[in-house]
Formats: structure tokens, C-alpha cells, sequence
């Protein structure tokens, strides 16, 4: 193995690696917002809403991400919507996980015990702050480790965003094997980088799970 090459091509892949951080952290945030006010449409919202979220949750659950980043890119401006590449990027990851996080946030809610709910509607809480103060903390517990879980596996999908010429991590893993034909050690660099990513999320999913407990078992 060529380690020099590490030191040639290390500040290209740090440039990519800074990418990826930046689209899976906006495209994980983005999703995020987008299923939780999925999930809060489909408890309270009315049936053709429900219904049109479920075939919008449908399609987007069964079609690849590769797929659907392709249609955005390629296939958008048949449709007037044209977007550079990162953009598109963005907001194909967004779309791409907004589903799997509405189901995990649908869920979540479920999972709060009817009591609570109709103890607070007896004390006058209104909606809003039944959600935000009751179902949300206690949704939390049960749904974080799932929430990292995917957000993980979001990391994964950012390096497909390579095909639009997003000069992410594995684009330029790419462009080094390409030109030093060295296959073995710029794999091993995308690996390495991405075992690193992946702990570190799972830190600071593990550390908010504790946190959040700690605060519903110190909440008066």
C-alpha cells in the first residue's frame, strides 16, 4: 500500500469529506422537519390528506435513491425544474429520508400512552402544546435510537450524489483511483473516513438518548 499517496490526495479528500458532512447534515436535518410534519399530518390531518401522504410515503419507500436523484437531476428540466447540482443533491436526500423519518415519528407518537394524552386535554392544553410538552419528550425516548439509526444509514446514501458531479467524498476517492490507479488504498481511504463518520453519530445519538432521559426522569 502506497501510503504517500494519503499525503498527496489527503487535502482533496478532507474537501470531499467536508462535503459529505455538509449534505448528509442538511439533507438529515431537511428530512427530519419534512417527516415530522408528515407525521403530524397524518394523526391530524383529514383522510385525503392521509391518503395522498401515504402514496407520496409509498413511492418514495420503494423506489431507489439513485433513481429518484436521477429524475430530479436529469429528468426535472422536462418539467421546468432545473437545479445544480448540489441543490438537487440536497433536496433528493431530504425528500429520500422524509418518509422513513414520518414513519419513525408516527410511530413514536403511537407509542405514548393514551393517558397522558386525554390527561392533558382534561387540563385544558390545547393541541399544540399537547404535542410539544407531552407527546414529543416521551415520543423521543422510544424513537432516537431508530432516528440515528437511519440517520446512519443516510451517510451511506450521500455517496451516490457523486453521479451529479458532487465533489463529495467518493467522487474524490474516484478521481484518485482514476488517476494513480491505486484502487486499494482509495477505497480504504472512503472506508476509513465513513467508519469515522458513523462512530461518531452513533455518540451523539447514544449521548442525546441519555440526555433526554435524564430530563423526563428529573421532570417534575
Amino acid at each position: 500500500m502506497e501510503w504517500g499517496l494519503f499525503a498527496k490526495y489527503g487535502p482533496s479528500l478532507l474537501s470531499g469529506f467536508g462535503y459529505t458532512v455538509m449534505c448528509w447534515a442538511i439533507g438529515t436535518l431537511g428530512a427530519l422537519a419534512l417527516g415530522f410534519l408528515i407525521a403530524l399530518a397524518l394523526r391530524y390531518g383529514n383522510r385525503p390528506i392521509q391518503w395522498l401522504l401515504r402514496i407520496y410515503i409509498e413511492i418514495i419507500r420503494g423506489t431507489p435513491f439513485l433513481v429518484q436523484l436521477f429524475l430530479l437531476y436529469y429528468g426535472g428540466p422536462f418539467i421546468g425544474l432545473t437545479l445544480d447540482s448540489l441543490p438537487a443533491g440536497l433536496v433528493a436526500l431530504t425528500v429520500y429520508g422524509s418518509p422513513y423519518f414520518a414513519e419513525i415519528f408516527r410511530a413514536g407518537f403511537a407509542a405514548v400512552p393514551p393517558g397522558q394524552v386525554e390527561a392533558a386535554r382534561a387540563m385544558g392544553f390545547d393541541e399544540g402544546t399537547i404535542v410539544r410538552r407531552v407527546m414529543l419528550p416521551a415520543m423521543l425516548v422510544s424513537a432516537l435510537p431508530a432516528l440515528t439509526n437511519f440517520a446512519i444509514i443516510l451517510t451511506k446514501e450521500t455517496v451516490i450524489l457523486s453521479i451529479v458531479t458532487i465533489p463529495e467524498l467518493r467522487y474524490q476517492v474516484q478521481t484518485m483511483a482514476s488517476v494513480t490507479f491505486a484502487f486499494v488504498e482509495a477505497t480504504f481511504a472512503l472506508a476509513i473516513f465513513f467508519w469515522a463518520f458513523v462512530e461518531l453519530i452513533s455518540y451523539f445519538g447514544r449521548l442525546l438518548e441519555r440526555r433526554v432521559t435524564f430530563y423526563l426522569l428529573e421532570k417534575p
